[in-house]
């Protein structure tokens, strides 16, 4: 604190901002821990609010995937609080924590929030605004690691049949980047090698991600804006 005036902290363990944040003695910002991506949800409330003419009470959006990491605990977290109607979907082991999905059940019973939790794909989608998705096994991780993620996660791809699912027209693909949605990188090369049911895109299929629904950009756009405006909030 006597050499900064705020401090982000983009890291691991939840616990360790908390920690620095209480001794750190100035504004200490969460740029993302393994549980939680709280910059990330201004962005994507933001995207999502632009992208809508209903009031926030009335947007949907589901996440699929791999709902126990930072994005799908975010996503719970952020939509429980503002009112929002959100479903989480997933694999029944890759589902977010009790603990937590009952801290969201609280918040959404103050907001009015609408909270699904589930493994079933159709009723996770049906006419969902905004279809949220995230990388299935974090960068850096050993592609032997792979195998059983992708068994689980396969049936859970954002690809063209399952936007067509939600029977909205308008639907909206998003994501936080970066998505591996082809084999033109390193690691999709490897993966599509590896397991060539993928090489049309791992969490997501090369033709979703390079349609008009995809709104990821303008979202990553829209980090930099809601930053900004957290600095200003903290700072000024």
């Amino acid at each position: 604190g006597r050499l900064y005036d705020a401090i982000e902290y983009r890291g691991y363990k939840q616990t360790i901002v908390e920690e620095l944040a209480k001794y750190a003695g100035v504004p200490v910002f969460n740029g993302l821990t393994d549980e939680f991506h709280p910059t990330q949800m201004l962005a994507d409330v933001l995207t999502m609010i632009e992208h809508s003419n209903k009031p926030l009470n009335d947007i949907s959006y589901v996440y699929i995937g791999d709902a126990r990491n930072n994005m799908g605990n975010s996503l719970l977290l952020i939509g429980a609080k503002l009112g929002m109607d959100v479903r989480i979907c997933g694999p029944k082991s890759l589902l977010p924590e009790e603990e937590l999905v009952e801290v969201c059940q609280k918040f959404a019973a103050e907001s009015g929030a609408r909270i699904t939790v589930t493994e079933d794909i159709d009723s996770a989608v049906k006419d969902v605004d905004f279809v949220h998705t995230d990388v299935w096994v974090s960068m850096g991780e050993p592609i032997d690691s792979w195998g059983e993620r992708i068994n689980l996660l396969f049936p859970y791809q954002v690809n063209m049949q399952l936007m067509r699912r939600t029977g909205n027209p308008n639907v909206k693909f998003m994501h936080c980047l970066p998505a591996f949605h082809n084999c033109e990188t390193e690691v999709g090369k490897k993966i599509s090698i590896k397991y060539p049911e993928l090489a049309n895109g791992i969490e997501v299929t090369e033709d979703v991600f390079e349609s008009s629904m995809n709104i990821a950009f303008e979202q990553a756009e829209n980090r930099m804006h809601t930053i900004k405006a957290v600095m200003v909030a903290s700072l000024g």
